[in-house]
């Protein structure tokens, strides 16, 4: 069985990540290399994990959210598409079973928010996980004075945690945000259709979604 190590270490994949993140820096995108695939991956297999999935469809989502963004190696437009039709490509190489890949590559499919549903609990895992990596890390402009929105609210976040709670009943997106880069209405003017996303992938997994900004619950 195919494991989410095997793909981390896998270097034709790797070398697809960094490619397309390459391509991503070149237009000006925030990060999207290891560091945001890994903390997707990571993420979606706690949230299933949490909400006693079995262990191997938490792993199928850690694959996934590994994978999610390899599609901006064709163009960021129809990412996730082309991205699905790339990993199943690569996994069938793999010897992935059938069930496992179709799992996989309809999370992918469907993380966009301009196309996506969480049309399976790997795919709603995989929604929360990616909508909720926002981070100054992510921003690798170092001039401050040139910041478009994109740079201003990933760069305005000092620490997003995503956790829920111990009855199983809530997920909160917790961000302490320094508004002296970026005001709670830049992140909403160009992450509600990610939050709206996120609410029905909660509700997907049975749970509420909750969006905390420095302490205020605003959805």
């Amino acid at each position: 069985m195919l494991t989410f190590e095997d793909v981390k270490r896998n270097e034709t994949i790797r070398t697809y990540i960094q490619r397309a993140d390459e391509s991503l820096t070149a237009l000006g995108y925030t990060e999207h290399s290891f560091a945001h695939v890994t903390a997707v991956a990571e993420n979606a297999g706690y949230i299933l994990e949490t909400l006693d999935y079995p262990a191997r469809t938490a792993e199928l989502a850690r694959i996934a959210g590994y994978l999610h963004d390899i599609g901006n190696l064709v163009n960021r437009v129809d990412h996730s598409q082309s991205g699905a039709v790339m990993a199943f490509r690569i996994l069938d190489s793999l010897g992935c079973d059938p069930g496992e890949i179709a799992t996989i590559v309809t999370a992918i499919g469907n993380h966009d928010e301009g196309t996506g549903l969480p049309v399976n609990a790997v795919a709603a895992a995989l929604i929360l996980a990616d909508k909720s990596d926002v981070r100054r890390s992510r921003v690798r402009n170092t001039d401050l004075s040139s910041f478009d929105i994109h740079d201003r609210v990933n760069y305005s976040v000092k620490r997003s945690l995503l956790k829920i709670n111990e009855e199983h009943t809530l997920i909160k997106l917790k961000l302490s945000v320094d508004t002296k880069y970026g005001s709670v209405m830049d992140y909403f003017e160009i992450f509600m259709q990610r939050m709206i996303l996120c609410r029905k992938a909660a509700e997907k997994l049975g749970l509420q979604f909750k969006l905390m900004i420095n302490e205020q619950q605003l959805i």
